[in-house]
């Protein structure tokens, strides 16, 4: 490998470096670190709050123990409705398209003051 492959190289790595920052996380009382892409570190930890929030109410249920079998139902469960999401269809049944022009008729009702 020549010098200018090797600079290639240390300049991607240090590139790569400054893109991601490491961010300690807590999941279940349990802390990790993980990378993270600079200016996503408020979605990682919405992200980290939903999976605590469903993680406790799959433990809450008493239904599931252990945080290793939580966790997979967890991710079962986020996994089924983001495949929901992607076929368009919301918890009800109703379109997302019918559900978003539902959502519009109502706010512009409510801006109006006609809402009830």
């Amino acid at each position: 490998m020549s010098a200018g492959q090797d600079a290639t190289k240390e300049s991607k790595n240090t590139k790569s470096a400054k893109e991601t920052k490491g961010i300690t996380i807590n999941v279940m009382g349990r802390e990790f670190r993980v990378a993270a892409p600079d200016g996503e570190e408020r979605q990682l930890v919405a992200s980290v709050d939903l999976l605590n929030k469903k993680m406790k109410e799959i433990r809450d249920s008493g239904k599931v123990v252990g945080n290793e079998r939580i966790a997979i139902m967890v991710a079962l469960n986020i996994a089924h409705e983001h495949l929901q999401t992607l076929q368009g269809v919301t918890a009800s049944g109703t379109s997302k398209t019918q559900k978003i022009s539902v959502d519009e008729e109502y706010v512009k009702r409510k801006m109006q003051g006609n809402c009830t």
